[in-house]
């Protein structure tokens, strides 16, 4: 069981088996929204290293009916429960317990257990929800075989889908039936999962790489069902994915998949019943924009992906949850990046590292990849855990290899198939495998805060000698304030005058191999000898690392690299490097100003560049990425200066702007394929900048008249609002309007009002929040207007009058009652506040003090905690 210290938290250091296993479960489940009866047989084992052991179990607000042992009821002194945790004394062998207890969907709106959603009841049981159906060891190590039995009333919940494989059906008369199901694989009661209701499905049928017949189905209410034919397809891609680069072949008769409009996650992947948030199923292209089609992809393969990693293999504790989080985001990258442009992945992996979980390592709530202890361990689904985590993969990949990596991995699944694991069983199976010794590789794990690596260069004109000195230092974290060096497979590449590769081996007390050296100790000397000009150094190409880089080069120097590098990736972080040199007002601002400028105006008259890889080009790094990087910000200062390069950058580039605009839209019109979708990014990266320069937003007006896809309309949409143009309200009225019945469509027009970068979207949110759009009871709706609001309107979010704050806190505190998890992430918003400058940080303060008192649940108290203290 969980065991608590007395400081409040569960300790890494304390993991001890379970004294009693669960081979085997069966339920039965009479369901109803308002009192569903749930019965359950557990067949129990006693660990022989532990005899004497009472049975503890989790069970939390269960009404518990009847107990029985081996069939005889248990007398009253031989258990104790207090609501949280079932107690069995004077167990001695294997046995079995049978309980009765009965549960209230309808009125679960933490959406944690079994719950209702509309006309569907639904589970959700990671991290720890299992203990709200019914009494079980709710632990990842305990992992029964499980039968499960579903009775309902037909007409109300006419589908009854559980994990595993279907066994049988039958009529049970009086308006009922039941479903059985069997997963034949030892499974953690977090895996579990049930779905009932007025489902309709699509449907396809395949073979495995190993033979099996497999049916997968992707089940919605029956309005949107016409819209899950993508993750339809999607599904199939990565299975066929994951059978040919990791030879991973799917294992049940069935894959059976279910949208649901209330979830508060992305998805989840429940043994052969995967539970979705309806955002990651549902789309066509009237509804769904180009990113939303690419993120049901990657969210269908991450969860299909987790077949392996997390459940034929899963977590032996919760400290783990990197192991099948950090890893799972790996693959499913890699599937991505295999299936469009690698470049344009990494693009966007590297945004989100930058802008948000870099903020995450630096502020109150950073914490390692396997924290060593936890209060609330759902606190740590974070960037942390999953980004992060699947960087410190790319790091172990690009040290040993393809090959070994996947010799790595084909060790861990085959040794630990079945069981749970640990980060220790993982690193070892890759050690094994590639023959290296990673016990330093292993510090990555166990360290919080992101690395800064320092690069300083001289140059000996004389005798030649290029010399690099490279120290890496990690900064002080809550907790931890001394750090070990990281082993860091760092790239460079040296250009000459020409810009042709320096091909030289340089001499170093570091391993170097193939423009790649291995940083292992606080300080590396790399030192060429013999060169005829001062070389041009480029570093961590490809980010292949989670680290800072610091290192001096001019603004010249950036636009002769810009010039000489032919990698996508590479050539967009150079421009990154120049926009921020710019927008953070250092010396050669002005000239990194031109710099970029030039270079931008290069890319858009390339007819061979990738139009979407030009749009990544035109966005400059956001506000969370340059606040990152100050010691004390100044909001409103920052946000100015970025605005004002934005339209100096515009005016430069009107002419180059309008013609790409204009030549690239018969290839916008041709549906999803991929050179459509590129082409609607340039298109819309080009007509936001346009909008810069025409107050009457003229050209935006038109495109979104002019209809088409839901990624145009919306693009268009979005610049009417957030330049304030003379349509801007109607649009917006019309846009809702015709979208009303449509929860996800009416997220994105939310979306839009809360982030119009204006001081008085607060109003606008507020305006919101009295009107029937409000739903917060709903996740997808209260991310949709508070989280955007908190995350991306830093004018509004950070007005000077602390307005901002007061909005977010008072919700956080409205909806912790409701839906705890919801509510503790809005905190995450407060993450950097000691960074703010005055008088925001005072403000952000004095919104923040005050909730000490009025926050009940752990989720959100463990936050705030960590947050002032």
């Amino acid at each position: 069981m969980t065991q608590l210290r007395g400081d409040g938290h569960v300790h890494l250091a304390d993991y001890a088996a379970p004294a009693w296993r669960i081979p085997h479960a069966e339920l039965q489940f009479e369901l109803d929204p308002d009192a569903t009866v749930v019965s359950a047989r557990l067949c129990l084992s006693p660990d022989p290293a532990q005899p004497g052991q009472p049975l503890e179990l989790d069970g939390e607000g269960l009404e518990l009916l009847d107990i029985t042992l081996d069939g005889q009821p248990l007398a009253p002194g031989r258990y104790d429960y207090d609501g949280r945790r079932l107690v069995v004394h004077g167990l001695s062998g294997d046995c079995e317990l049978a309980t009765r207890v009965r549960i209230h969907p309808a009125g679960n709106t933490r959406l944690e257990g079994l719950y209702r959603s509309g006309d569907l009841l639904l589970t959700q049981c990671e991290a720890q929800g299992f203990r709200r159906i019914t009494f079980m060891a709710d632990r990842p190590d305990v992992m029964p075989r499980w039968r499960i039995v579903l009775r309902a009333n037909r007409d109300a919940f006419p589908v009854l889908l559980a994990n595993g494989n279907p066994l049988a059906s039958q009529d049970l008369g009086d308006g009922r039936h039941e479903a059985s199901w069997e997963n034949p694989h030892p499974t953690p009661a977090y895996l579990f999962a049930i779905a009932a209701g007025p489902l309709e499905r699509v449907s396809r049928r395949l073979q495995t790489a190993e033979g099996r017949d497999v049916e997968i189905n992707i089940w919605a209410e029956p309005s949107d069902v016409a819209r899950c034919q993508y993750a339809l397809g999607a599904v199939e891609r990565a299975l066929r994915w994951d059978e040919q680069r990791f030879g991973r072949c799917y294992d049940l008769d069935v894959f059976n998949v279910v949208a649901a409009q209330d979830f508060t996650m992305g998805a989840m992947e429940n043994k052969g019943l995967n539970i979705f948030n309806a955002r990651y199923i549902l789309a066509d292209e009237s509804t769904a924009t180009d990113a939303d089609f690419l993120a049901i992809e990657s969210v269908v393969a991450h969860e299909y992906l987790h077949n392996w990693s997390g459940n034929r293999v899963t977590l032996r504790d919760w400290f783990q949850l990197s192991l099948k989080e950090g890893l799972t985001v790996f693959r499913d990258t890699e599937f991505s990046s295999d299936l469009h442009s690698r470049a344009l992945k990494r693009i966007e992996v590297v945004r989100l590292l930058r802008g948000r979980q870099f903020a995450e390592d630096a502020g109150a709530l950073a914490h390692p990849v396997r924290p060593d202890r936890y209060k609330e361990i759902s606190n740590f689904y974070t960037l942390t855990i999953y980004e992060k985590g699947a960087e410190i993969i790319r790091v172990l990949h690009t040290l040993v290899g393809e090959d070994a990596f996947r010799a790595g991995m084909d060790r861990y699944f085959a040794d630990n198939d079945g069981k749970a694991a640990t980060l220790e069983d993982f690193i070892a199976a890759h050690a094994a495998a590639s023959g290296r010794d990673l016990t330093q590789f292993a510090r990555w794990y166990a360290q919080a805060g992101t690395p800064e690596v320092s690069v300083s260069a001289d140059f000996d004109g004389a005798s030649g000698d290029y010399t690099l000195t490279i120290d890496q230092n990690t900064p002080p974290t809550p907790g931890q304030q001394h750090k070990q060096p990281l082993v860091i497979p760092l790239r460079y590449r040296l250009f000459d005058a020409d810009g042709t590769s320096v091909t030289q081996a340089p001499e170093s007390d570091a391993v170097v191999r193939d423009g790649l050296v291995e940083l292992t100790a606080a300080r590396h000397v790399l030192r060429w000898r013999g060169l005829e000009d001062k070389p041009l150094p480029a570093f961590n190409q490809g980010f292949g690392a989670p680290v800072k880089l610091v290192f001096d080069q001019g603004v010249d120097e950036l636009a002769r690299l810009v010039r000489f590098e032919t990698d996508s990736f590479n050539r967009w972080d150079l421009l990154q490097r120049l926009a921020t040199e710019a927008l953070l007002a250092r010396p050669q601002a002005e000239a990194a100003t031109g710099a970029l400028s030039d270079a931008l105006a290069g890319l858009l008259t390339d007819a061979q560049a990738d139009p979407a890889f030009v749009a990544e080009c035109l966005v400059l790094p956001d506000f969370d990425t340059l606040a990152e990087q100050l010691d004390e910000v100044d909001v409103q200062a920052l946000v100015a200066r970025r605005e004002e390069l934005l339209d100096r950058l515009a005016e430069d580039q009107v002419g180059r702007l309008q013609v790409r605009y204009e030549a690239l839209a018969d290839a916008a019109r041709e549906g999803l394929s991929g050179r459509a979708m590129s082409a609607r990014a340039l298109r819309n990266a080009c007509l936001a900048w346009l909008t810069r320069l025409d107050p009457e937003a003229r050209l935006a007006q038109a495109q979104f008249d002019a209809g088409g896809t839901m990624t145009e309309r919306i693009a268009a949409l979005r610049c009417l609002l957030h330049f304030q143009a003379p349509g801007a309200d109607a649009a917006l009225a019309g846009f809702r309007d015709a979208h009303a019945g449509d929860p996800l469509v009416t997220d994105k027009w939310v979306a839009l009002v809360a982030t119009r970068p204006h001081p008085d979207a607060l109003g606008d949110v507020q305006s919101l929040m009295a009107t029937p759009w409000w739903k917060p009871a709903n996740p997808n709706r209260v991310r949709a207007l508070v989280g955007s609001f908190a995350r991306s309107n830093p004018l509004a979010f950070h007005r000077l009058d602390g307005a901002g704050y007061q909005l977010v806190a008072d919700q956080v505190a409205a909806l912790d009652a409701v839906s705890p998890q919801v509510a503790a992430r809005l905190l995450g918003a407060f993450e950097s506040w000691r960074r703010w400058a005055e008088p925001l940080r005072a403000r952000a303060r004095a919104a923040l003090a005050p909730l000490d008192g009025r926050l009940a649940s752990p989720d959100a108290r463990d936050l705030l905690e960590r947050l002032l203290d």
